[in-house]
């Protein structure tokens, strides 16, 4: 650091003195403070101590793990430099699902000094038959972006592999680097492993760093919007931003937006054509790492994204960041924001595009949370046993096991802390002759114990096809989407593909394409003449407003009640919020509004807890079953972050609800699975959990298994075990995972709590107000067409006008 003119930085300091300590530990600073020499350095510098260079070729010392193939490059650049000054006989390598097979067979022959992989590729190396030999070496491990994994399934298998590294080397340290985290001592842990000693230190990186969060704002957001209703209208003012910054990055939540924001920039500016480019992660890999070289070396002016560049690849040149509607999260304004200014000493600046009115007061909700760090917390997942069964396998090729010893190792993970000896043994069980139902079949016979008591994989058949199915990453059957010259474009999942006749065209990779045929589990495609196409739509539930970014958000409302408009955000939505107080209440965080409104539809019923949409689903399911128990009725039901909407063309009694009654948390469990079809639910979610139990093998490279046949296998097996083997435990965590996930039961209960502390405000109604419009817009969707919607709008705006 001397010789480059760097002058280390406190926290750099503290967390190498911590790895001299042999201690693990947690660092928490900004984006682009200096993360990777923090714990890299440190960790070199103990192992020049430990192995003097000179000696020739290391053994496997450091693996480094990243949750993003795109950040292995990145990171394998920046730990390079000082291996190169300091140890030029180490080497250095990467392991991902990118890696090319004749790298892989020379890391087969012997692996390098310090290796950067992913979870995926980590538990693929404890595969291997002699993973006791070949990684016992390993004295230091990195997790990059621990927030990224730590709420998922991949945090499990990573916490699986870490606690097998451990067995191997019980001396081994552990870092964990994040910038965005609300429960960071509980995250250290979940890391570093329950009662680990020494104790493991957390390090905040405190560092000056401007943190730039400003809005874009139109110039007349009007009384009443909906979502996407400012969309397009935000195209003139996003080009002059791009026109007038350096290179920009342009963020959104959903590829298909994307696609649609690529093409309004192409429109508006045909001669920025070749100088800005699109990026997601089904594009074909060469185009995502020519979009990714063009950034790095400043060639593009802008790169329109998803979350595919959300985390720690530097790029330097970058000076802006825009969000196209809200991030939803204050952790994730935060993530995207640090993309720009990404190095010591500059400011990070994100621009909040919104595209509806609401979205402007969570942009200057947004800045306030983020400057007093109310960052969303993330929670492991507990003791998943479709990730448990695959584990089993994979130590059970890497070796064999001793079930008293795995167990114990297992229960040394976080998520697995609580495991009993029957939970584990039963897993044991499935692995050994597929639980109850499937013992007559050989396939599912997948671990046998020799005569040393050991549990080893007797079949290479069985072998071969746990190899391709480990991990933990589990999405709807894509297709390759090719040129009929041969040319790969990228991916697209197959259901959208389904729906296409020959002749259609859509927008893919910013092209025009034009559908041709399918063959071979392949899309071809020709470039289109005309001039008009649809975009691709991904599954993947929509974004849900965190509890943070929702209290912050009523906090702007409550200052906007009171008639304080500080912030420039708030006085642009002033129309708006005006127009709800006089026709209705402004929603505080004191305060629960309930609405209720007559219409030629029926009896319509708003509410407004601010606790996103997966939450509003749970809960409008739930009052729906609940005001029907008295008295049969049918309700459609709309929601959005905001709150959601009941209707239903029959009147119903409104008591329960001006009583609060209907919010009662008491019988929840019940009432919320009696709401809800929890068993297409739970059938829905088996089919993941099947996928990574290895109960389906999704097919040979080049033989993918369509997604027909993944849903009629997983299908069958749900059937299979509910009606033959009911103590199954995979329906069981299938059941759970519904509730904990998709309904996120332990939100719902808490908004429950909280609309009993609030006081009730119901108002009826006698135009729909700004706050209830959007749910009736979201409803009308669902069986409108564009035009016919915009017609239904005009004349329930002229009603409100003229009667206003």
């Amino acid at each position: 650091m001397a010789a480059r003119g760097w002058t280390p930085f406190a926290f750099q300091q503290q967390v190498w003195r911590a790895i001299a300590q042999g201690r693990s530990g947690m660092l928490h600073a900004t984006t682009g403070a200096g993360k990777t020499y923090a714990v890299w350095l440190g960790m070199l510098d103990m192992l020049l101590a430990r192995h003097p260079p000179g000696r020739g070729a290391e053994p496997l010392r450091a693996i480094w793990l990243t949750p993003m193939r795109a950040l292995a490059a990145d990171t394998t650049r920046a730990l390079t430099a000082p291996l190169r000054d300091l140890a030029p006989a180490w080497t250095i390598g990467q392991r991902t699902g990118d890696t090319a097979s004749a790298e892989r067979a020379r890391q087969d022959r012997r692996f390098p000094t310090v290796l950067v992989t992913t979870p995926e590729s980590l538990s693929l190396m404890l595969t291997r038959e002699h993973a006791r030999q070949e990684l016992q070496s390993v004295e230091f491990v990195v997790v990059d972006e621990w927030h990224e994994l730590i709420g998922s399934k991949r945090g499990v298998q990573a916490q699986l592999a870490l606690a097998r590294l451990r067995r191997f080397h019980p001396a081994l340290v552990t870092w964990g680097l994040s910038a965005t985290l609300g429960n960071l001592e509980e995250a250290m842990e979940i890391l570093c492993g329950p009662q680990r000693r020494p104790r493991p230190l957390l390090v905040r990186g405190r560092i000056d760093k401007t943190l730039v969060i400003d809005t874009l704002i139109p110039p007349d957001p009007g009384k009443y919007s909906w979502a996407g209703h400012l969309g397009a209208r935000m195209q003139a003012p996003v080009v002059e931003e791009i026109a007038q910054a350096g290179p920009t990055l342009v963020f959104t939540n959903v590829r298909s937006q994307a696609e649609i924001w690529y093409q309004l920039l192409l429109q508006a500016r045909p001669d920025w054509a070749g100088e800005i480019a699109l990026h997601h992660g089904s594009l074909d890999r060469s185009t995502r790492e020519w979009v990714e070289l063009g950034l790095k070396e400043g060639r593009l002016r802008a790169v329109v994204a998803t979350s595919s560049l959300d985390l720690g690849v530097d790029f330097l040149p970058v000076e802006r960041v825009l969000q196209i509607g809200s991030a939803k999260g204050v952790a994730r304004i935060m993530q995207r924001a640090g993309r720009s200014g990404h190095a010591p000493g500059r400011a990070s600046r994100l621009t909040l595009v919104p595209t509806h009115t609401m979205e402007l007061i969570e942009a200057a909700a947004a800045r306030v949370a983020a400057a007093e760090g109310r960052v969303e917390r993330r929670e492991a997942p507990a003791k998943p046993l479709d990730v448990l069964v695959q584990h089993l396998v994979t130590i059970a090729l890497g070796g064999g096991f001793e079930a008293d010893a795995l167990y114990e190792e297992v229960r040394s993970a976080w998520s697995y802390r609580d495991l009993t000896r029957e939970e584990f043994d039963w897993a044991l069980a499935f692995c050994e002759r597929g639980g109850e139902s499937l013992s007559a079949y050989p396939d599912y016979h997948r671990i046998r114990q020799d005569e040393a008591g050991v549990w080893r994989v007797p079949d290479r058949g069985i072998a071969r096809r746990h190899r391709l199915s480990v991990g933990t990453i589990v999405s709807d059957a894509s297709m390759q989407v090719k040129y009929l010259s041969g040319g790969n474009i990228g991916t697209i999942e197959e259901g959208f593909i389904a729906r296409l006749r020959k002749g259609d065209c859509f927008y893919f990779a910013g092209r025009l394409l034009e559908f041709v045929r399918v063959q071979d589990m392949a899309a071809y495609v020709r470039k289109a003449t005309r001039t008009k196409g649809t975009v691709p739509t991904w599954q993947g539930s929509k974004m849900a407003l965190s509890t943070e970014l929702g209290d912050a958000v009523l906090e702007m409302m409550q200052a906007a009640s009171r008639g304080e408009y500080a912030h420039p955000e708030l006085e642009a939505a002033r129309p708006m919020l005006e127009t709800q107080a006089r026709l209705s209440r402004i929603p505080t965080p004191d305060t629960i509004l309930v609405e209720t409104y007559r219409s030629r539809e029926g009896q319509h019923l708003y509410v407004h807890p601010f606790a996103g949409r997966h939450v509003h689903l749970g809960l409008a399911s739930l009052l729906a079953w609940r005001l029907a128990r008295e008295r049969p009725n049918t309700f459609s039901i709309s929601v959005n972050d905001y709150g959601f909407e009941l209707v239903s063309a029959e009147a119903f009694d409104l008591a329960p609800v001006a009583d609060g009654s209907v919010f009662s948390g008491d019988d929840l469990l019940h009432d919320v699975l009696a709401s809800l079809n929890s068993s297409e639910l739970a059938q829905r979610r088996f089919r993941e959990i099947a996928r990574v139990a290895g109960l389906i093998f999704t097919g040979y490279p080049g033989q993918p298994k369509s997604m027909r046949q993944l849903q009629a296998s997983s299908g069958l097996f749900y059937e299979v075990f509910r009606k033959y083997d009911q103590g199954n435990l995979l329906l069981n965590q299938a059941e759970r995972e519904v509730l904990s996930q998709e309904l996120e039961l332990s939100r719902l209960r808490a908004t429950l709590e909280r609309i009993a502390r609030r006081r009730l405000e119901l108002v009826h109604l006698r135009h729909p107000s700004p706050m209830s419009l959007p749910l009736m817009v979201e409803r009308f969707r669902e069986k409108l067409s564009t035009e016919s919607l915009s017609t239904r709008l005009d004349r329930i705006l002229r009603d409100i006008e003229g009667d206003g």
